[in-house]
Formats: C-alpha cells, structure tokens, sequence
C-alpha cells in the first residue's frame, strides 16, 4: 500500500472516483433474532447452503421446507419446475448469516421484510417466472398492490445497502472473507464487544460464583464488601459479606492494601465454607490474612460474620505488592498467592524473599483446609514439593514470584478436556516488563533474578542453580505497567474463544490475549480492540470500558468477564463489570440452556440500570437514505469535495436513491451534526503541520494549552490517539499514527503531551491518560504526527 503523493496531480482524480465507487462494505453478520450466526449443532437439511454457518437451526429449517412444501403445492408440474427453486431460496435467506440485513432488521424497532432484499436482475428474473409465488411468500398490502408492476415491485424489494442484496452478496469477497471468524483490524487486533452487567462499584477486585447450581455471582470491593447478583444481573440490598471495619485500606489511588481475594470451597453446597484474603492491622504490624467463613443457616446469600476462623497470618514489611489470589484447583486443594513484601527489588535478607524458601512471601502456598473444624486449621498436602526439605515452610508449592496479580485455573477444553487445571497467573515486574506465567509444583518462576525474560539482579541471574521457568509471554512497558491475570476462555456461548487465554493491563487499560499453537507449545499474542463501526451493533452491546483493569472473572456456566474502573480509588463508586462477547459467532440457539437452582431471597432486590453507552456506533435502521437534488451539480468537483477536510464540522451526508413508498421508513430520521459556532481557541484544541502544499489531512500534532501552542512527543503514540485527533479536526477514520518527526520538527514549540495513551474514544489528548503538561522526556526529533481520511481504506496510486 502507498498514501496518496502530493505530487500526484490531475491523476489522482480519476482514482480517488474509483475509490468511492468500489469501497467495499463493512461486514456486519447479524440474524433476525439480533445476535451473531452461528454453525447448527445438526445439519441442516432443507437450506443446506448454510448448513456451515448461518441463523438457522435443525428446528427452524425443518419449518421452512415445511413452508416450502405449503407454497409449491399450489402449483403444477411446470409452475414446480419453474419456481420451486427460487421459493426455496427466497426461503432460505432467513438463514443467511446476512438475514438481519436481507430483511431490514437490524434494529430490533422496526418491522420486518417479507422479502428479502434482492438484486435487481435476480428480482426481475423472479417476477417474470413466478409472479404468482408472491401472494404466498407474503401478506404484505402493499406488496399485493404494486406485485402487478415489475419495476415497482422490485424496486420496493431492493434493500438500501446494495452490497446485500440477495444472491450477489454471496460473491461479495469483502463480505464473506473470514466469515464467521474474530475479526481483526489491519494492525492484527481483535474486534470484540462487551455487555456491561454490573456498575456502582467501589474497585471491583474480585468476581466468583459458588458452583452451587444457583449460578449466582459474587463481586468483592476492596473496602471489605462482597455483593450477591443473581442470574439476571440484579442485586441483593444487603451485602454477603462485610468485613469493612476491619479491613486495611485508604482512598488514595493506587494503594494496593485491602479486600484482595474470595474462593468457594469446591463443596461449598455441602459444607458452605469460603475464604477470603485481606489486609489487617494489628497493633503496629500490617498483615495479610486468610480467613474462613460458613454461610448463615438462615440466609444463604449471607456469611455468618461469627464464624471467621483465621487460617493464616503473614507480616508485610511494606504497604504494597500483597498478593491477593486464592483459588481452589483441580485438586482440591488452596492455592494462595503472596506477593514479595513490597518496595522495589525485594531488598529482604541477601536474596529477598521471594528467592527464599523458608519465607512465605513471594510464594505460590498450597495447603489442604478440608475437614478442619478439629484439629489444626489447615494440613499439608502429603506431596507438596519441599515438605522434606529442611528449613524449607512445607506450604510452598512453587516460589520466585513478584506479585502475581490474579491467577485462574483452566477448565479445560469442553470437548477433549485439554489443558484441564492448568493455572494461569499474571505476575507484575519491577521496571521493565509484565509477565504471565503456568504454574508448576516446586518450580522457580525467577524474580528477583529474572524479570520477564530478562535478568533484574545479574549475579543472581548467572547463577546456574537458578533452574528457573520462563513465563509464556512477556510485555514491556510501553505496552503497560500493571498485568491483570485473566482466564483461558471455555465458555458455551462463543465458539471462536474456545482456547484463548484473555488478559489485561491494570495500568493501560489494553485487554490482550494468547493462543497456543499446538505444534510449536508457543503462545500467539493478538491485543484485542473493541469492535468499531457497525461491529458492534447488536442490542445490548457496548465497545468502550472504563480504562483500569482491575480484575477478570467467570460465571459459573464458564463466560468470561473483566472488572475495571475509572478511578482506581476503593471509595470511587465507578467500577463496573462487563462480559465479553465474540459479534462474530455465537453457540446455537438453545444450545447453551441452564437452569438455575432456586434462590430464597430474604432483601429487595436492586434491578440492573445499565449506564455505559456504545461510541460511535449507529444502528442502520436510523439512517435514512435523502432525496436526490434537483438542481444539477458538478457531480465530479462534489466527490472531490468529499475528500476536502472541514476541521470541527459534521461529516458529508450522501445521496441515494429514494426511499421505498413503504410503512417501513417511517419514523427514520438521520443525525445530523452542528457546527461549532466559535472559532475562539480552547484548551485541547489540535492542528496538523506538515507539507503547506500538500493535502491537509495529515501533519505534525500541535496541541493548544494554557494558552500556547505545543507539541506531542511520539512514546505511545498509538492508532487509537491519532482517532481522538482526526476525530477533533473532523476525519471519519485515522489512518495512520505518524512517529520520528515524520511531518518535521516543532523546535520553536514546547513539548507539551508525553506518554499519551487513548482509548481512541475521548473527545481530546487531554482526556486521555498523559504525563503532566509540560513535563516529558523526549525532544522534537519524536514529534508524533497523523494521517487522517474520510475512508478507512488506503488508495493505492
């Protein structure tokens, strides 16, 4: 691909029309139903044409051909011959991976096709064979009144979009290309979409569920609250658990001490045991405990606050890196993990304490807290790795950790059981790198020699004793600072994750996932994106997050979930949960069904209020196409103008056809932008600088605040920030985000914005995450630039 060339002369012209006229169409697979295609879990046997992938199932195909069979015995041997085939795929099309298109429905508000959109070739070929067909395919009125009129009858058919009309859609390339699979933009990341389920809270740290058949879920904060929600997403007034007023934690942003971790016991139907991991304070000492509680007798969505037990106690000489995971495996047994006691390069005796295998900080510990109400709180499993070894604590199960920072256990594969209780964990660095890990029995996972794969204490590091495990993938800091820990997704719902390992970054906010490539044991990196323009567009579904990634989760059916926040604060009620959903592919109706067990609920119930929004997305049904003019226009000098930018007004609306003389298009009114009516200069305002004879969509980002004019240095500097400024001066899409002072230096200007990260979705850089203005460590040589466009797709010339 090459970007348009200044020089390019009257020559561009005739390729900029060739452009327009062969933008492909933005793929947007949706059934009748609203959600995702799908593959039918029993072949289909009358529309078999989409038997691979579409949005019909066993059930619903049978009742098509039995419709079928309804129309067609209307009709004799030659009427049979003549349209038995195009009934059948007019049919069909409810099966379409495209149906919701093909039949107009991509809002939930407005009514059905009775047709589906067709091509106006295919229609009159249709219409001159098997006009007849028509009163039985559809009891539309005003069908039965212009199906006399071929030319009315098709136009009425044809579909706004004509990149979907019926049957050439099934040769669109842009369209079927990686149909049915996570899409995935030019930069490789993965489009996905979430479903926001729970907000209000103050820094979600934790969400589990019981395994009880209630699949009910449990969503901590870190001040010492544990909420109960049920299945559909509405939660109890009181609290499960409240152990606020002896939980060790303060408002300022950042600190790490608190409510850190819950886990059901595997048995928790029978035996109601859970256990939870917080900070305390005794006396002077800041500690960590791990407690067990019992579930009330009476209330089963409350704990019996007199029944804590303490089951362990371990001192913290610093007020960070506290750990905070606990979790039961496939054994059995409770994992806990301890972060290193905090500071920085765990300066504890001469190796620190992670290194050190009679400390229990820094640690993976396993004990066994299964028939404890007598005797000792807790047992150590018989063949934990160092229970032999002298001076060794017998609960380290595996040591050299920094502060692993949410850690999970694989379900394994739904079919074959693969990588069954694997543990995952997420491991935060020092200075230079992230890291995730796969916990092993008595492994060393090399902190403080290693950092990553990399050394952090080089004596240490050279020593060939270290014998330590390499995480399966490592990041750097211009990615993020902070890992969250995810789940290998194992979930019914969406096929296509089965297998990928979803993770975040507390501190960047990425979500980013691996999957393994089974012939090589390596781990495939994609960063996962939110879904951008109509991919997203299903009811319910929202493409942007609140930035800190605090912690991930699944719900008892296996679907995953991450927790984030606004304000990493745990008295700022701005944390919300989201689900995450593949727009590309779903399960098959029904196929995912439970039921859950019964729930007595003894409080009122708090339904769910959603209060996320989607960005930038607009569903189909609220465009509507506008006259043509009357007047005459340089049609050629109107497309060109098209490409012109127009710095803080709305975008070009187009002409099309008009609408069809239709109940349908009723109450369809397009959005239509304002201009700002002021030019005065405000603070985040952008302009680009670059080539004074070349086109004006690109340059050197210059950025006015505090009254001056200011450069962005390039660290960072990503697609989703070139968005935020293409987006301010007026652009659709940003094409390309510009480093090294690719549009020239601003050495008479300030360097005013350093380590920019976007989400792509703010309104200016000054939203976005940032240094202090003012304040960098770069030069000018590192001016970040743009190239913006009112096409996402590059013209090659």
């Amino acid at each position: 691909m090459q970007w348009f060339s200044p020089d390019a002369g009257l020559g561009l012209r005739s390729v900029v029309l060739l452009c327009l006229m062969v933008t492909p169409a933005s793929s947007h697979p949706q059934c009748l139903d609203f959600k995702p295609p799908f593959k039918a879990h029993k072949q289909l046997e009358f529309c078999a044409m989409y038997k691979d992938f579409g949005c019909c199932d066993y059930h619903r195909d049978q009742q098509l051909m039995t419709e079928f069979y309804r129309i067609m015995n209307n009709f004799d041997y030659y009427g049979h011959a003549n349209c038995a085939g195009f009934v059948m795929e007019l049919l069909c099309q409810e099966c379409s991976p495209y149906a919701a298109h093909l039949f107009d429905a991509e809002d939930p508000s407005t009514p059905l096709r009775s047709i589906p959109g067709l091509c106006p070739d295919y229609c009159f070929k249709f219409w001159d064979r098997c006009k007849e067909t028509i009163p039985l395919l559809s009891e539309d009125s005003f069908i039965s009144k212009i199906k006399v009129n071929r030319t009315d009858f098709c136009q009425h058919v044809e579909p706004d979009d004509m990149d979907y009309c019926y049957p050439h859609l099934l040769s669109n390339q842009n369209l079927n290309m990686n149909l049915g699979k996570v899409q995935s933009n030019s930069d490789g990341c993965l489009q996905l979409c979430l479903k926001e389920v729970a907000n209000g809270l103050r820094n979600p740290l934790a969400m589990v569920h019981a395994n009880d058949g209630t699949h009910r879920f449990f969503v901590a904060e870190q001040v010492g609250l544990v909420w109960t929600y049920l299945p559909d997403y509405s939660r109890l007034q009181k609290p499960f658990l409240n152990i606020s007023k002896v939980v060790l934690t303060s408002s300022w942003e950042g600190d790490e001490r608190g409510f850190l971790g819950l886990a059901f016991h595997p048995k928790y139907k029978y035996n109601g045991k859970l256990y939870v991991y917080y900070s305390v304070e005794v006396g002077f000492d800041e500690r960590i405990r791990i407690s067990q509680f019992h579930v009330s007798t009476n209330d089963m969505n409350m704990v019996d606050h007199t029944s804590e037990r303490v089951i362990l106690e371990i001192d913290e000489p610093a007020s960070n890196h506290n750990g905070g995971q606990l979790l039961f495996a496939e054994d059995g047994y409770l994992y806990i993990f301890t972060g290193d006691g905090g500071m920085a390069g765990d300066p504890f005796g001469k190796y620190g304490n992670a290194q050190n295998k009679s400390a229990l900080l820094g640690k993976v510990l396993r004990i066994d807290v299964d028939d404890n109400e007598k005797g000792p709180l807790y047992r150590i499993p018989p063949d934990n790795p160092f229970i032999h070894e002298q001076g060794v604590r017998p609960e380290v199960y595996a040591f050299g950790v920094r502060n692993m920072w949410r850690c999970s256990v694989d379900r394994g594969d739904p079919a074959t059981k693969e990588g069954q209780g694997r543990i995952f964990c997420g491991d935060v660095g020092q200075n230079k790198f992230e890291e995730v890990d796969i916990i092993e029995k008595g492994r060393n996972y090399g902190w403080r020699a290693k950092e990553g794969f990399s050394c952090f204490d080089k004596k240490m590091c050279s020593n060939s004793s270290l014998d330590d495990v390499l995480p399966i993938y490592a990041y750097p800091h211009k990615v993020g600072k902070s890992v969250t820990g995810g789940y290998v997704y194992r979930g019914c719902e969406y096929p296509n994750l089965n297998g990928m390992y979803i993770f975040g970054d507390f501190m960047s906010g990425r979500l980013m996932s691996l999957h393994e490539d089974k012939n090589t044991g390596q781990w495939r990196y994609n960063e996962i994106c939110m879904g951008v323009g109509m991919t997203c567009a299903f009811p319910g579904l929202i493409n942007n997050y609140q930035q800190y990634i605090i912690s991930f989760g699944e719900d008892e059916a296996g679907e995953l979930y991450f927790l984030s926040t606004g304000i990493p604060s745990a008295t700022s009620p701005s944390g919300v949960v989201y689900k995450v959903v593949d727009p590309s592919r779903r399960a098959p109706p029904r196929h995912c069904h439970y039921d859950p067990l019964p729930v007595k609920v003894k409080c009122q119930l708090v339904p769910f209020v959603p209060q996320e929004t989607p960005l930038d997305v607009e569903p189909l049904s609220k465009i509507v196409p506008e006259p043509e003019p009357t007047e005459s226009h340089d049609w050629l000098q109107e497309l060109l103008d098209l490409l012109e930018p127009r710095p803080n007004l709305p975008l070009p609306s187009t002409t099309t056809k008009p609408p069809r003389h239709s109940h349908r298009s009723k109450g369809r009114q397009k959005k239509k932008g304002r201009a700002k009516g002021t030019t005065e200069l405000q603070s985040g305002m952008v302009r680009l600088v670059g080539d004074k004879h070349g086109p004006n969509d690109r340059g050197r980002v210059e950025i006015y605040v505090n009254e001056e004019w200011g450069t962005v240095c390039d660290d960072f500097w990503t697609i989703e920030n070139a968005q935020v400024v293409c987006r301010q001066l007026g652009f659709q899409y940003a094409l390309k985000a510009a480093k090294n002072s690719e549009f020239g230096e601003g050495k008479d200007l300030p360097i005013l914005l350093d380590d920019v990260q976007c989400k792509g979705t703010e309104s200016s850089l000054l939203e976005c995450q940032h240094a202090r203005v003012g304040s960098h460590n770069c030069f000018h040589s590192e001016d970040a630039g743009v190239i913006c466009g009112r096409s996402e797709f590059v013209v090659e010339v």
